[in-house]
């Protein structure tokens, strides 16, 4: 178990690895795991791409409002948000009152190969979605640097980011479970 009370909070563009690293993550420090996107779904009862099209992105991103508030309250668990949940200010505040957030870089040639065949993010459900999603990486990077406690380059397989991430918080070997150092 780990010896921890903050939340780790995983930000990047979608298709970087937050989910991936983040259940890895919270496997080998023992604490518990939330996927954002997957809070808000439980709560409203839908999927994220359901909410954008019946209810349109301000209603999702006050539920992400919502979300991120809440999920500050409590410690001691990794969080991987959203894609864009971290390009609002009121949700970094949110997070970062009781979370360190770590920036998973991933290049854009990797994002878009993770990414290729994916049909559910909203926001790339169109007919340039090459250029859509260059030019929302290039809009959203700098807004996850300034948001970002750390970061960690997100190139390699998600157990080598994991350990990159826990060598960069300081948490000691010991503190993952046995057998998952």
């Amino acid at each position: 178990m780990a010896t921890f009370s903050y939340n780790i909070v995983l930000c990047g563009f979608m298709g970087c690895g937050k989910t991936t690293v983040g259940k890895k993550l919270s496997k080998r420090l023992g604490v518990p795991f939330v996927d954002m996107d997957h809070y808000i779904e439980q709560k409203a009862g839908c999927k994220v791409s359901d909410i954008f099209a019946k209810q349109g992105e301000d209603a999702f991103r006050d539920m992400e409002y919502e979300c991120a508030k809440e999920l500050s309250r409590a410690g001691g668990a990794v969080i991987a948000t959203g894609g864009g949940a971290l390009t609002f200010d009121r949700n970094v505040e949110a997070l970062r009152q009781n979370g360190r957030i770590i920036l998973l870089d991933t290049p854009l040639p990797i994002i878009k190969r993770r990414l290729s065949g994916d049909t559910t993010r909203p926001l790339l459900n169109r007919p340039d979605r090459d250029s859509a999603m260059e030019e929302l990486y290039r809009k959203r990077l700098p807004l996850y640097r300034k948001a970002s406690d750390l970061v960690i380059a997100a190139k390699g397989s998600p157990n080598a980011v994991c350990q990159e991430i826990i060598k960069a918080l300081g948490l000691d070997a010991c503190d993952t479970p046995a057998g998952q150092r």
